[in-house]
């Protein structure tokens, strides 16, 4: 069932991003490379994709409600599963794995259709301006 909102998701996307960028700094892990570029990169990766996500606290509207929570989802099993795949579970795994599943059940839970949305890019004019008028279409 989806019940988060889709402004709550977006105020959580950009916490849960710049959270990540400084969770291994915080944590005291940033001194080994993989665990802790794997949380800065996803964080990154989150914030970036929020700018550019058709919903209210998007910047600008170019990635649809729906790709953004498959995304979401995938940054969230990816960044579970990093332990594993990049060989640190032994020393650490718990912050990448509750982070992670934090963001497999925010993308699972989320409703897909924002209530208003800032509307996509205009497309590009069929004719073209003609030179010199400085008239813009």
């Amino acid at each position: 069932m989806r019940f988060i909102p889709t402004r709550v998701h977006g105020a959580l996307d950009y916490v849960f991003g710049l959270t990540l960028m400084v969770l291994p700094f915080l944590g005291g892990f940033a001194s080994s490379w993989a665990e802790a570029m794997v949380p800065v990169a996803v964080g990154v990766a989150t914030v970036f994709t929020s700018l550019f996500t058709q919903y209210e606290l998007g910047v600008r509207s170019v990635v649809p409600m729906r790709l953004h929570l498959g995304l979401d989802l995938a940054g969230g099993l990816f960044l579970a599963a990093s332990p594993w795949v990049f060989g640190f579970a032994r020393t650490l795994w718990a912050p990448h794995v509750g982070f992670g599943l934090f963001a497999v059940a925010v993308s699972l839970t989320t409703v897909t259709t924002p209530r208003s949305a800032p509307p996509p890019p205009e497309p590009y004019p069929d004719e073209p301006v003609p030179a010199g008028t400085g008239r813009q279409t």
